[in-house]
């Protein structure tokens, strides 16, 4: 039997992508860049993200040789805007550590595993957890999973589609689920939408097209990318934890009726 809600996400999906378009999401100019801002932007806001990035960036040191070579402290130094500076320096070394040892310093090596045994590999290292390691596998090394965030479960709690503290696993599998027959031609078809009318107002968590962003991907790890971006736009704009704007918002006809 077929859960409703998958229906009710692929509206979400399709709505969202008609108002606001393309998000290129994630910003970033190298797998690697994306990998750092997914440690990074753990319990922090997106602007110190950045200013971290550019200061590895400005140190030509934004890459997995820049990591090794660079001495702890100074790393720390570098990221301190980014908050929790020496746990993330800490947790850049160890990443750089496994790739090191497990696939021979190799991004191209170790995405190519499959799915599931690299999504194990990650979620064993320390400080990563599912949010982190599906970032990193869908925004880096383009494996079809959904990232769950913060924003997701408060969209999807406000319009009773979950329980609260419903587990991550099952609201990935859901999106998973209803977002897959969205990507049409199946998963060796490359891009997801190409383009669409944006109206004047929000434009989600859109950025600006980046290399990270615009390279090829199957159609199904378009759909999901886009997904994630299009409800962080909703949380960022509507969705507030603190401040409701339903009346402006996209999704505001799939909210429950009041009783």
């Amino acid at each position: 039997m077929s859960d409703p809600r998958t229906d009710q996400i692929r509206a979400y999906y399709h709505t969202l992508f008609s108002t606001w378009g393309p998000q290129h999401w994630w910003p970033a100019h190298s797998r690697f860049e994306v990998i750092a801002g997914a440690y990074l932007t753990q319990n922090t806001s997106w602007t110190n993200v950045e200013r971290a990035l550019r200061s590895l960036r400005t140190a030509k040191l934004l890459s997995v040789a820049g990591i090794r070579r660079t001495p702890l402290r100074k790393l720390e130094k570098l990221i301190r805007s980014a908050g929790y500076f020496r746990q993330k320096a800490q947790r850049l070394k160890t990443f750089v550590r496994f790739l090191d040892e497990r696939h021979r310093g190799s991004l191209t090596r170790m995405f190519a595993q499959p799915t599931e045994k690299l999504r194990e590999e990650l979620l064993a290292l320390n400080g990563v957890g599912p949010e982190t390691a599906d970032s990193i596998l869908l925004y880096a090394g383009n494996h079809p999973v959904f990232v769950v965030d913060a924003y997701t479960r408060r969209v999807l709690e406000r319009h009773q589609m979950i329980a609260p503290g419903a587990r991550y696993e099952e609201i990935r599998e859901l999106f998973e689920q209803a977002l897959s027959p969205a990507a049409g031609g199946g998963e060796d078809s490359q891009r997801g939408p190409a383009a669409a009318i944006l109206g004047s107002g929000p434009r989600g968590s859109s950025h600006s097209p980046s290399r990270m962003s615009t390279a090829g991907r199957t159609a199904r790890v378009q759909v999901f990318n886009e997904m994630h971006g299009l409800i962080v736009g909703v949380g960022k704009n509507f969705c507030q934890k603190s401040q409701i704007r339903c009346e402006q918002c996209p999704l505001q006809k799939y909210l429950p009726e009041k009783s």
